[in-house]
């Protein structure tokens, strides 16, 4: 019995992954306008698409090998 729940369970949730189709607007509505000094009216696609201010490139650079710890002065046994 729990195996057949199982199975159906993964059955629908399967079924579920197939389900992705390009975003639209719901029946009746559009798109909002476009942003004050813009030429045209982005489509879905471009508004979903973040600007890169808002994920900014990665500047640090990572390091490569294992380095000490420099010593922590608020790093205080409990009282």
């Amino acid at each position: 019995m729990t195996r057949l729940l199982l199975a159906t369970a993964a059955v629908w949730l399967m079924a579920g992954c197939a389900q992705r189709t390009p975003l639209e607007p719901a029946a009746g509505n559009t798109l909002p306008p476009a942003p004050y000094g813009a030429k045209s009216t982005p489509d879905a696609d471009a508004l979903l698409t973040p600007p890169p201010q808002a994920v900014p490139a990665r500047t640090v650079e990572l390091r490569s090998r294992s380095e000490e710890r420099a010593d922590d002065p608020f790093d205080l046994p409990p009282e």
